[in-house]
């Protein structure tokens, strides 16, 4: 019954993400959908390309072995050549009926990503399924499962724990800030520019957090971040100079030594005293263990945030688990809602077709004889045929879906 869905699939788990570009489509567009769906005679089409997966979704009656996909990625990209092709075994994933189904939901619940928990996968599946329904390359099918998809996740992230405990280091440096119980206009020195601070920035935003100060070699990326939140810019050679004070520093360079030293951090501290918290995100630590040992400070280093990301970690892949009988449960009502709906189909001609009897039989068969009757006993007769042309309809819709139930 449900055979006919078929993924095929290649994600962060099978392969490089730097490869992962060759068999995603080039400037993706209804064209070049179009004509995929129509070189294999899918029923339905749906595209998901992310920065760590490719997912095709469709429906066919076709078996997905070693030709169907070296013709099908060939069809994706035709520039494939003999060594992309022959790794084709090893890298994709492919799955028909309940089991593409199971793949669907737990990509949708984030059980499959590459950040077990992280929602934005729902919100990039949700996505990808308007685009390919405004194309025009999905139907009732893909409908349906992406209905139940989305449902499901939604049960998963409401009836398990999988999104809790944050797992990015990042996120974890914010969580320790925000339990520090510093003000929003607390002064705070971002020491570096790069992809760690950039993200720090960015929850510094969000946290409504503007008293921000960025220090880097280069200045036009400080003033970037600065820009974001509001704050100055300057060079990292001003460090040294800097009179303002703070009260929380944020240290992500590309140094591969200490540049926080405890003369520089002295200097910094410009005589203030009191309790300040220094956030080390470096690989090798910026901020020197000496400085640690002689000033007061709350001092938080990446490797104790890498190892309680690693804790998170583990702890949300235990509510998998959980997930997964969320996700079982919803395929067997899935199976049920669409029986229904293949007997629903089959039915759909019903209606039109009783009316048409009841037409035939009233304006050809006994025309002649409801001449002869009175306009009171004509009146009745079309009353008794509107009564019994409802029940000769809704009879075998209510059996069907009894049926169902059973």
């Amino acid at each position: 019954m449900l055979e006919h869905y078929k993924i095929l699939t290649i994600t962060h788990k099978n392969t490089n993400l730097n490869k992962l570009g060759k068999y995603v489509i080039d400037d993706a567009s209804q064209q070049k959908l179009e004509a995929l769906k129509n070189a294999f005679g899918f029923g339905e089409l749906m595209y998901l390309s992310t920065c760590n997966r490719v997912l095709y979704f469709f429906t066919s009656t076709q078996v997905l072995d070693a030709d169907f996909q070296e013709r099908f990625f060939l069809q994706v990209n035709p520039q494939l050549n003999n060594g992309s092709l022959s790794c084709l075994p090893d890298i994709v994933e492919y799955y028909d009926g309940k089991e593409a189904l199971m793949h669907l939901f737990e990509v949708a619940s984030s059980m499959n990503s590459l950040v077990v928990g992280e929602r934005e996968i729902l919100r990039q599946l949700r996505e990808a399924y308007d685009q390919s329904k405004a194309w025009g390359l999905t139907g009732d099918d893909i409908r349906m499962a992406m209905n139940k998809a989305i449902e499901t996740a939604k049960a998963v992230y409401s009836n398990t724990r999988i999104g809790e405990k944050p797992v990015s280091v990042v996120s974890l440096a914010i969580q320790k800030l925000l339990a520090s119980k510093q003000p929003k206009d607390a002064r705070i020195l971002l020491v570096g520019a790069g992809q760690t601070n950039k993200l720090v920035a960015k929850f510094l935003n969000k946290h409504g957090y503007s008293n921000v100060t960025v220090f880097n070699r280069t200045l036009e990326k400080a003033q970037a971040l600065a820009d974001l939140l509001k704050g100055k810019a300057l060079p990292l050679g001003d460090l040294a100079d800097y009179k303002a004070g703070f009260d929380v520093m944020i240290v992500c360079t590309g140094a591969t030594k200490a540049i926080i030293n405890p003369d520089l951090y002295q200097s910094l501290l410009n005589n203030e005293s009191g309790d300040k918290l220094a956030i080390d995100l470096s690989i090798p630590n910026n901020i020197a263990a000496e400085t640690v040992e002689s000033f007061d400070m709350e001092y938080i280093e990446i490797e104790d945030l890498r190892q309680l990301a690693e804790a998170n970690i583990s702890f949300r892949e235990k509510e998998v688990e959980h997930g997964r009988e969320i996700i079982i449960e919803n395929i067997y009502t899935f199976q049920k809602l669409y029986k229904e709906r293949q007997i629903t189909r089959a039915l759909r001609e019903v209606p039109s077709a009783v009316k048409e009897v009841k037409n035939h039989a009233m304006n050809t068969v006994f025309k002649k004889e409801l001449e002869d009757l009175d306009e009171e006993a004509l009146d009745l007769l079309n009353r008794m045929m509107s009564y019994m042309e409802k029940r000769c309809i809704s009879i075998p819709m209510e059996a069907a879906k009894k049926s169902v139930l059973r």
